[in-house]
């Protein structure tokens, strides 16, 4: 009796992602809804420029590789072309929230039919570590060597508060991945995304907060901890637009 073996869905290439950056389990719990919803030969994904900018090497789905920030008004054209696809992006907070905060704005103003993946981890990573429009007020980066200077360098995007004051959202999510009870959640999470396109309920975004052990110059175990002390008090989890049920309460 098998009880937990890799997700079809995912490819059998190694991961590149440094030890410790919690891409891996976000990809995996990507594919394991794509295995239990049994979408994978319709499901297109689209990868970003970013630390996942080779995530068309781990999916067994088709894949298409967008130009930085594009990924969705590329899943936009897909989704209108083949109604019938699942489209997904998969996407860096430098890629989404930066040089593509207006793609995600209009398509979810728009409420185009697609599911977002984000992840947010709060610096960019595959550059060597520049501050991002997530990075956290006083956060050390490579740009920000004294310290995100608000008054300089202005506030984090919250992109889920963002996002919620448009009417075209259809469910937003705020989640993390640095404990086995988040993780759970997240993957309920992933799910409702997909399951809200499968629907034709318009635009879903779940934004992951994942650790970036390298570029914050810490160890794994150290990272996680650091999501929970840092990223969560200014990031609070939780459902901030479900048009289609209650809306929870965020919490910490």
């Amino acid at each position: 009796m098998i009880v937990f073996q890799k997700p079809h869905a995912l490819t059998d290439a190694p991961l590149h992602y440094c030890p410790g950056c919690t891409h891996g389990i976000v990809h995996r719990l990507v594919a394991e809804v794509i295995d239990e919803l049994g979408i994978e030969g319709k499901t297109i994904g689209i990868a970003p420029v970013g630390c996942s900018v080779m995530a068309y090497n781990y999916f067994n789905c088709d894949m298409i590789e967008a130009a930085h920030g594009r990924a969705p008004a590329v899943a936009t054209g897909v989704k209108r072309a083949d109604p019938s696809k699942v489209v997904f992006t998969y996407q860096g907070d430098g890629d989404l929230a930066s040089i593509g905060m207006a793609e995600t704005v209009h398509a979810a103003a728009r409420s185009e039919n697609i599911t977002v993946i984000f992840i947010n981890n709060a610096i960019y990573g595959m550059t060597g570590g520049q501050m991002a429009p997530t990075s956290l007020p006083g956060q050390v980066t490579q740009t920000s060597p004294y310290g995100r200077d608000v008054k300089l360098c202005g506030y984090p995007i919250r992109v889920c508060e963002l996002l919620s004051e448009l009417d075209g959202a259809e469910y937003l999510a705020r989640v993390t991945v640095n404990s086995v009870p988040h993780v759970r959640e997240a993957k309920k999470a992933i799910r409702k995304a997909f399951e809200n396109q499968l629907n034709g309920k318009g635009f879903s975004l779940v934004e992951v907060l994942s650790s970036c052990p390298t570029n914050w110059g810490m160890t794994p175990d150290a990272a996680l901890a650091w999501i929970d002390e840092k990223m969560i008090p200014y990031y609070p989890l939780g459902v901030y637009r479900d048009r289609s049920g209650k809306e929870a309460e965020n919490h910490g």
